[in-house]
């Protein structure tokens, strides 16, 4: 990649908003899995200050405990229904996933797509309490903002 391409991972917006037609059991599942990235993203229901949010979360991928390439492939098929200005909100557990999104977003930047990705990338890694010290259990969940923006 040249010296003056566009990056694609920025960081995370300070408003994330849901889209009326997201399943209240979807924004559940997404404010529980945001919460864990705690002070980097702000969850608002409605538009603060009457103003538009930064991002508006479409839909939801959870990609936990899948192999690669099924993040990747889920989210493929999420974008469909996400439109310009929206965003998909990706989590998963596969540390080849992060890759493999991350390629898949630099390549729409790269060709003449009508409708470039932006991505934010978080991750975040929780050590359960365990006495038995001999015994690490890391537990890394993988979480991707992907959104469509406008190609002009």
């Amino acid at each position: 990649m040249s010296a003056d391409s566009q990056p694609i991972t920025r960081p995370a917006s300070d408003v994330i908003y849901f889209a009326a037609d997201l399943s209240a059991t979807e924004q559940q599942q997404s404010c529980e899995l945001l919460r864990l990235l705690g002070d980097a993203v702000l969850i608002s229901d409605t538009p603060l200050d009457m103003t538009p949010p930064r991002l508006t979360i479409k839909k939801l991928v959870d990609g936990r405990g899948l192999a690669c390439p099924m993040p990747l492939l889920k989210t493929k098929v999420a974008l469909r229904e996400v439109a310009a200005g929206e965003s998909l909100y990706v989590v998963a557990t596969d540390p080849n996933s992060q890759a493999d999104i991350a390629a898949f977003c630099r390549q729409s930047q790269q060709t003449d797509s009508a409708v470039p990705l932006s991505l934010s990338v978080h991750e975040v890694t929780h050590q359960p309490a365990n006495d038995d010290k001999s015994v690490a259990h890391f537990d890394t969940i993988y979480h991707f903002i992907i959104t469509k923006t406008d190609s002009n």
